[in-house]
């Protein structure tokens, strides 16, 4: 009797432990998400599922897989090149996702596959994953939840690019002979170029260019010249020599100034037959137009017959 009793424990103790089992595994099998044109032609998605981002039930309806054959047959080259792209990606997330990828047969959309999308989502409690704005507005106002992947890719991008200025503490010597290293506070590693001198200050620092790693992102430096050092002015230029001032002008003998007043008198006593017009050699001293000024016709014709009396 006692051997009974045990191995009804037994026997109901492991039902306990295999239905708890199966009700995890229902549970994260329950997650599904519906795919959207948008998210297919975009081609992230593939990356998503290889690094394992994509939890749960990823599903293609065949009304998207419909609007995808319909693009890749149409006359717009951009969108049909898309459209191909699409098409792999599908057979990718298939091969990748395994029987974690579910192609739906959900029938055709006469309204749309954007109201497809958001009935089916209803019908299965699953998230929509899509790029479009629209959708994603008209989605949200129908209760259903939405993924998307440019939220996640803003979410994670990096806080500074190249051209911005952080201070930041320099706490170590880099590998490099004159770097020097400091983090942000999120804990990403900024290199600095030519700063090995001031490890242990807080400098201000011009950020280059970044790299992501799979370990992680780094950021490569250069320090933020301080304006008045090094001889410098602000814009870098060099300061003017003591002979430029107003006092070093003052302090110049008097004869750097004298030839500057002799200049009119000499200009003064220039005989004034030298500013005097100059006269044509067959006009007995008259003068002639200039070169290059405009004379009439008349003009023309009367200082023909001066000539032809002087002769």
């Amino acid at each position: 009797m006692e051997l009974i009793i045990i191995g009804l424990i037994l026997v109901l103790m492991v039902e306990v432990y295999v239905f708890t089992r199966t009700r995890k595994y229902r549970d994260v099998r329950q997650i599904s998400m519906l795919v959207d044109t948008s998210v297919l032609m975009d081609g992230r998605v593939v990356d998503l599922a290889e690094t394992g981002f994509l939890l749960g039930q990823v599903i293609v309806p065949k009304s998207v897989l419909a609007e995808l054959q319909l693009l890749a047959d149409g006359s717009d080259h951009v969108k049909r090149e898309r459209a191909r792209l699409g098409m792999d990606a599908v057979k990718k997330l298939k091969d990748l996702l395994g029987s974690s990828f579910t192609l739906l047969q959900d029938g055709a959309a006469p309204r749309g596959v954007d109201e497809a999308l958001i009935r089916l989502a209803k019908e299965t409690d699953s998230a929509i994953l899509t790029l479009d704005y629209n959708l994603n507005k008209v989605a949200q106002v129908e209760g259903v939840r939405v993924l998307n992947i440019n939220e996640l890719a803003k979410s994670i991008r990096m806080l500074y690019l190249p051209g911005a200025v952080v201070t930041i503490a320099l706490v170590q010597k880099g590998q490099g002979a004159d770097q020097a290293v400091g983090y942000l506070d999120d804990g990403t590693m900024i290199v600095v170029e030519q700063a090995k001198k001031y490890v242990g200050q807080t400098k201000q620092v011009e950020i280059i260019r970044s790299l992501q790693t799979d370990a992680g992102k780094m950021m490569f430096a250069k320090l933020v010249p301080i304006p008045g050092n090094g001889g410098g002015t602000k814009n870098g230029s060099p300061k003017k020599p003591f002979g430029g001032n107003r006092r070093a002008r003052q302090e110049q003998p008097n004869e750097v100034a004298q030839p500057k007043q002799s200049r009119p008198r000499q200009a003064a006593q220039k005989p004034a037959a030298n500013r005097a017009t100059r006269s044509h050699p067959h006009t007995n001293g008259t003068s002639t137009p200039r070169r290059g000024s405009k004379t009439t016709p008349a003009q023309h014709e009367a200082e023909l017959i001066r000539l032809v009396q002087d002769q």
